[in-house]
């Protein structure tokens, strides 16, 4: 914004010099000009709606965002949030283990659309109770009432930080994929069901100087 206002100044003070007018009338016309060319990034980000390039979908945690070339969703299908739940902090999913997959998922395409399938590749088979509806322009939580969606027979533990691609097979929209995160049952995911099969977190050891000063008391 810098320049601008510089530009302005400079252009400002070229008109001065030819008019020979002082400030009361012109600096006003001037302030106005320059309120105009700031505000109008801000107006232009608000008027150019949900699909404008400079709206970019905001992640206040770890979950993953559906970003295709640069672009927020793919065929219509946008996901704000996406993420494989590990066990807590400090433990870990075992070998041959499961994982819930949670997926808020917002169909944005004129007509109803359902994903089918989900895969993951060498990363384990994935299990979809049922084939999920997405009614045009509603959010679905694909975790709720429970997780509709199963990472199974894991081949290798978890610990929380990993990131699998997972391919979405909708009926309408087609394949979209995406890296989802594997976050531990932790801070904004802490109330979470636990993953099944999770190990418990190792409990702390103490340390000698604080088992020497509880032993004192």
């Amino acid at each position: 914004m810098g320049w601008i206002w510089w530009a302005l100044h400079i252009t400002h003070a070229r008109h001065l010099r030819k008019t020979k007018e002082y400030p009361p009338v012109t600096s006003r016309r001037w302030i106005a000009v320059a309120a105009a060319f700031l505000a109008a990034p801000a107006l232009a980000g608000c008027a150019a709606g949900f699909d404008a390039t400079t709206n970019k979908p905001y992640a206040p945690n770890e979950a993953q965002v559906l970003i295709d070339k640069g672009a927020y969703g793919k065929s219509g299908i946008h996901i704000p949030q996406a993420f494989i739940l590990g066990p807590d902090s400090g433990a870990q999913l075992p070998w041959r283990g499961s994982a819930p997959v949670y997926l808020n998922i917002l169909n944005t395409a004129g007509a109803a659309d359902t994903l089918q399938a989900v895969s993951a590749g060498d990363m384990g088979t994935v299990k979809v109770t049922a084939p999920i509806q997405l009614p045009s322009n509603t959010l679905v939580n694909t975790g709720k009432p429970a997780p509709q969606i199963m990472l199974e027979a894991i081949p290798k533990s978890l610990r929380g930080g990993e990131s699998i691609k997972l391919d979405l097979q909708f009926a309408n929209a087609g394949v979209v994929s995406l890296n989802v995160p594997v976050v531990t049952r932790s801070r904004e995911f802490k109330d979470y069901p636990p993953a099944p099969g999770a190990t418990a977190a190792p409990s702390p050891t103490p340390t000698p100087s604080a088992t020497a000063a509880e032993e004192g008391h």
